[in-house]
């Protein structure tokens, strides 16, 4: 019984932590006129993913640091995640030779921040699903699929499309914009979990998630103006 129970979990957990990130990945990918490789996609997915477990230990280390206050540990928190699905989709994407135009930067930011949402969601759910079964763990899929997710989205998408616009430009350039869009991602992360822990409930849809969704809508904007960017 346990054993069936365990797999029973697991399957929903998977399908609610990756099917999500699965489908935003395919709506961005089929905004690009001229596909990435496949297998780079691939790495960069999967180093995202990777970037979890590192993330984890960060963070408990951040929580465990004493004197720090609640706001402060979420604001770390969040530039951690962002600074480390930056160098997932560094390492594993942008290194490679097929990043070659500028809208490549955003592409590989969104696959490895749904690479990162996909295994986060997963462990989430997995939790919920433990705790308090799986209606509660379903619904907990449907709300980090309406907010973690485009959460991540967003957030490595501004990093994207700073570097974006600046791919031709000189070093010095390049690397101010990889700091500004680092520092607006965190910034951003920080705002979603602060006001979601602190919302108590109410009205979380019109507060959190609908602003996100706006924001979402200009970033397909923005991404197609990065699709125009020749010079």
């Amino acid at each position: 019984m346990a054993q069936h129970l365990t797999a029973t979990i697991l399957l929903f957990a998977v399908a609610g932590g990756f099917l999500p990130s699965l489908f935003w990945l395919w709506f961005w990918l089929k905004e690009d006129k001229h596909p990435e490789p496949r297998a780079v996609l691939m790495s960069a997915f999967l180093g995202g993913m990777a970037a979890v477990p590192v993330a984890m230990i960060f963070e408990y280390l951040i929580v465990s640091y004493a004197g720090l206050s609640a706001g402060a540990v979420i604001l770390a928190w969040a530039f951690t995640e962002e600074i480390l699905k930056y160098l997932s989709a560094k390492k594993f994407a942008m290194s490679k030779s097929a990043f070659d135009e500028p809208i490549d930067a955003v592409i590989y930011m969104i696959t490895a921040a749904l690479g990162f949402a996909s295994l986060e969601n997963t462990l989430f759910v997995i939790k919920s699903l433990y705790d308090s079964g799986i209606i509660s763990g379903l619904s907990i899929g449907n709300i980090r699929f309406i907010g973690a997710t485009l959460l991540h989205v967003a957030s490595s998408a501004i990093i994207g499309s700073a570097m974006a616009f600046s791919f031709r430009k000189n070093k010095v350039v390049k690397k101010e914009s990889v700091i500004f869009g680092l520092f607006i991602a965190g910034l951003l992360h920080f705002a979603f979990n602060y006001f979601i822990i602190n919302s108590g409930g109410s009205n979380v849809l019109i507060k959190i998630f609908i602003p996100l969704w706006l924001l979402i809508i200009a970033i397909i904007f923005i991404f197609e103006k990065v699709k125009k960017i020749t010079k």
